[in-house]
Formats: structure tokens, sequence, C-alpha cells
């Protein structure tokens, strides 16, 4: 049996991950790996006690571009959350390296660009 690559390894983490968002419309996975070691994880999905979605107000409003979605949707990003959960533990993300998967790839939006460089993250591999 061959081994998988850590790349392949720790996209696979993050597929995981995504599989507990609650959103309606997309899911997404985000880890947290510095000096080889999963970190933290973080999944898209309204903000602690906020109740989850029963519909998607993005669609029922017909939203789709990525500007569009601070305004109608209550969700905090994976990225986001892998780093928040990580700064909830005390542990510095500085020089890691953030895995992202969804079942639509895509590049973190701008918000999440600028959380993950001013979270010291060198590095981001998506799938």
């Amino acid at each position: 049996m061959e081994r998988i690559t850590k790349k392949e390894y720790y996209l696979g983490i993050a597929k995981a991950v995504a599989q507990r968002s609650p959103c309606l419309s997309k899911n997404y996975g985000a880890i947290i790996v510095k000096n080889d070691s999963v970190i933290s994880t973080g999944y898209n999905g309204p903000a602690r006690g906020i109740p989850h979605c029963i519909i998607c107000a993005r669609k029922e409003a017909n939203k789709t571009h990525k500007s569009d979605y601070d305004e109608s949707c209550p969700a905090v990003h994976a990225e986001e959350n892998a780093i928040i959960n990580a700064a909830r533990e005390g542990i510095s993300t500085v020089g890691s390296t953030l895995y992202l998967w969804g079942k639509v790839p895509s590049e973190p939006c701008y918000r999440c660009r600028r959380a993950i460089i001013n979270a010291g993250i060198k590095e981001v591999i998506i799938e």
C-alpha cells in the first residue's frame, strides 16, 4: 500500500472537518498545521450560540457573489473559525500552513485573506 502525501493527509482531515458544517449552501473545512501537527480546525457555520439557518438567505435573495456574503449570511468562515479556535486556546498560528477543503474549491475571501495575513499563516493550500 502506498502512503498518501502529507498534502493529501491534511486535506483529507479538512474534508472531514467540512462535514460538520451546518451550512445549507456551501461546506468548507479548514485546518491549521504547524511543525507537522494539526493545531486547530474550523468549519463554516453560524457563530457560537446562534441558531443554524433553516433556509439559505443567500439563495433566497439570489445572491451569488462573494461580496454579498457578509450582508445576507450569518456564517463565520472555516478559515476564520480555525484562526479563532487557535486563539481561544492560546496557540500561535505564526509560521503555520492553513489547509482549506470545500465541495467547490475556492480561494479565501478578502476578509479571510486579511485574517490569514494577520494571524501569521505563511501558506494556504486549497482543494
